[in-house]
């Protein structure tokens, strides 16, 4: 893991100060033993590239990687011996990476240790239904064995199309109630003839299934001619607009003189009153661990989150005719979000105040492949007040007390085929942790002969999606993104308690001249079926509470879910395929024992997957979850109509929730928190004392 400052513009300089604490007077110490929780690093990806390819040659196995990743100790390892004492120097957990390669057309899974023996310490065929995460390499090989594929080469030529303007993408096939024995994915295909908006222009009516295992279309029809859309008005690059523009908003530049307000210690952020660990996999994308915070009455540092990250993204699509019904995507088992992170740029993706990081993953061969600046770190201050009052009551005064509210953002985007996704985790020195996803890029849309939408209500009883522009569909889709949080409010031992607002009438009558009043109802969740969650249907405050630690007045510690205006709940029938293998979305929220194993909501092989190792299966089990060891799962859901504002390329909409102290602490954490000293070059301020 790398991580470097960007040069800064010196427009505006601040200086942010929070409550006092040991970070602030913290100086930099040497390398300490590595964090067990760290990311693979480069040297790590070789040692297991070499390690597998040794035991199985590539001269004698076709050999491929899908997913390298840290095989992380068991929780109560790290808590007693790194949480605990993490400057200790006494011997650390083994460091061993958890690996999925197919090997001559087998899905195998290996665990190797890197430390203290360099060895494959375990190896098993995985004989179950799913498969691997898609390879960048292998997709990109199918689409351009397609561009060259001589029946498909003829169907452009009949559409009078030039070849060298197509490019191919794939999709995933899912399943739907078939057996499935082979590794196969379809590509669809693209007209980029006068734009870079390729999604903008399917080349539709051709059908070509790919062997990845084969490397060869197994499947090929050409069995219509679709109108193929325009590239006027698709373009979104800078350079090719033409007037009249857009807004023009003033430059506006958040710069910090001193460098950042936080520290990185091999992937240990520390920022105001939060601590937290910070790695990347190739699957996950960001993932937070060991989250703390400290409280100044208590002066410690109390837990709040064991781990917390993405644990799936569920995308159907509600097109149901041949070339589009199988389009259903869980982008994190099928493609990998780490995978598809891309580099971001300065300046735009992240701030001027923003210091970024470098990860690596394996490539399809195992090789050590970079990404630069993965992740962006930077502090925040959107002009959001983090308390304030005005007391007017005591005569002859006025008294005024404000705090500007500055938080800090970790930042990943992924860019899964036609969308960009901006996974933002933000902490606050309020103890809140808000977690937001926004989604950009562009839209999935289909080719057609529609003109205009008068063609088609008088063709389509249910139009399954919106006319953009003359024979532009973009069809109606969900996003249902699921986080794994791990919480440990306060340690491990933990409580689901649902506290319900009932309308009550006051009684007697006589009582009072008011008729009703509502009150706060509290059920703690035995097991796991009492802890599932549609949001909405009744006014409720969902908490995750530790009943062993209490406040001085007996309030239990705790962190409550604040669910966004987003939470859309889905509307597939449940015996659906897609949505039998996206049953993780049929709640809001769950609730399970801890378990290193259950990590993947959607299953562990998920690609052509049948729905049978998935967050509602393991749920099914019942389990008890009262003050135990127990993991929190959030659904944030989108219910996507598109609109002629998302063409050609689509403005950010975001969604999220937040996690919020509950009588954790005894009073306001920041009652105390110091104004943050801002320094404004050549302004001139017409202050009142």
């Amino acid at each position: 893991m790398a991580w470097k400052l960007r040069d800064l513009s010196l427009l505006l300089l601040v200086s942010v100060f929070f409550l006092p604490s040991p970070i602030s007077s913290q100086k930099h110490h040497p390398r300490r033993r590595r964090h067990p929780l760290d990311s693979l690093s480069e040297s790590e990806l070789s040692h297991v590239q070499t390690l597998i390819k040794s035991k199985y040659p590539t001269s004698s196995h076709n050999l491929t990687f899908h997913y390298v990743g840290v095989d992380e100790p068991d929780k109560a390892t790290i808590l007693s011996s790194w949480l605990s004492k993490p400057g200790a120097t006494d011997l650390p957990p083994p460091r061993r990476a958890l690996v999925h390669v197919r090997v001559n057309c087998r899905s195998r899974e290996l665990v190797v240790e890197l430390r203290p023996t360099r060895s494959i310490v375990s190896d098993k065929v995985h004989d179950g239904d799913g498969y691997p995460i898609l390879t960048l390499e292998e997709q990109a090989a199918a689409g351009q064995k397609t561009v060259n594929y001589p029946p498909f080469m003829a169907s452009i030529r009949k559409r009078g199309l030039d070849i060298s303007q197509v490019v191919c993408s794939t999709s995933s096939v899912g399943w739907f109630g078939e057996k499935k024995s082979r590794r196969v994915i379809r590509v669809v295909c693209f007209y980029r003839n006068g734009t870079v908006n390729v999604y903008m222009r399917p080349i539709e009516g051709i059908t070509v299934v790919f062997d990845l295992d084969e490397m060869k279309i197994t499947k090929y029809k050409d069995w219509d001619t679709v109108p193929l859309p325009k590239a006027e008005g698709t373009e979104y690059q800078a350079a090719k607009q033409a007037p009249p523009f857009g807004p023009h908003p003033g430059g506006v530049t958040v710069v910090q003189s001193d460098g950042p307000g936080f520290r990185v210690d091999d992937g240990t952020v520390r920022w105001a009153n939060w601590k937290f660990h910070l790695s990347f996999d190739v699957r996950a994308g960001p993932i937070i661990s060991l989250a703390s915070i400290y409280d100044v009455e208590k002066q410690k540092y109390r837990q709040v989150m064991y781990k917390g990250h993405v644990s799936e993204l569920f995308v159907p699509y509600m097109d149901t005719t041949e070339e589009w019904y199988f389009r259903s995507f869980f982008d994190l088992g099928e493609f990998g979000f780490g995978l598809c992170a891309i580099e971001m740029e300065p300046l735009a993706d992240c701030p001027a105040n923003a210091v970024f990081m470098d990860h690596y993953y394996a490539a399809q061969d195992g090789n050590p492949t970079k990404i630069s600046n993965v992740f962006c770190i930077f502090e925040r201050q959107a002009g959001n007040i983090l308390w304030r009052h005005t007391e007017t009551l005591i005569p002859g005064q006025t008294i005024r007390e404000v705090r500007a509210e500055i938080s800090l953002v970790v930042r990943m985007i992924a860019t899964v085929g036609n969308y960009d996704y901006v996974i933002d985790w933000e902490f606050k020195p309020c103890g809140s942790i808000k977690i937001e996803v926004g989604l950009t890029g562009i839209l999935e849309v289909k080719g057609s002969s529609y003109q205009h939408v008068n063609d088609i209500e008088t063709a389509e009883r249910y139009p399954q999606g919106t006319l953009l522009a003359e024979n532009s569909i973009a069809i109606f889709h969900d996003h249902f993104l699921t986080y794994r949080l791990d919480l440990d409010v306060d340690g491990q031992p933990n409580s689901f308690v649902k506290s319900k607002l009932q309308r009550r009438p006051v009684d007697p009558p006589t009582a009072s001249p008011r008729k009703s009043f509502w009150s706060v109802v509290s059920e703690t969740a035995k097991t796991e079926s009492d802890a599932r969650i549609l949001i909405g249907s009744d006014p409720v405050e969902l908490l995750m509470l530790n009943p062993n630690k209490r406040t001085r007045v007996g309030n239990p510690a705790g962190y409550r879910l604040m669910p966004g205006a987003t939470v859309a709940p889905p509307l597939l029938w449940e015996d659906d395929y897609p949505q039998i293998r996206g049953a993780f979305t049929n709640n809001h929220v769950w609730v399970t024992p801890y378990n290193k194993s259950e990590k993947w909501a959607g299953g562990v092989f998920v690609d052509q997957s049948r729905g049978d190792d998935t967050l509602a299966v393991w749920s099914s089990r019942n389990r008890e979850i009262e003050n135990r060891d127990i993991v929190l799962w959030v659904t944030v859901g989108f219910h996507h109509v598109p609109y002629q504002e998302d063409f050609p390329i689509m403005p950010t909409i975001s969604g999220g929730f937040e996690l919020r102290p509950a009588n954790f602490f005894e009073r306001n954490p920041v009652l105390k928190a110091k104004k943050p000293a801002v320094h404004w070059p050549n302004c001139t301020f017409n202050l009142k004392p």
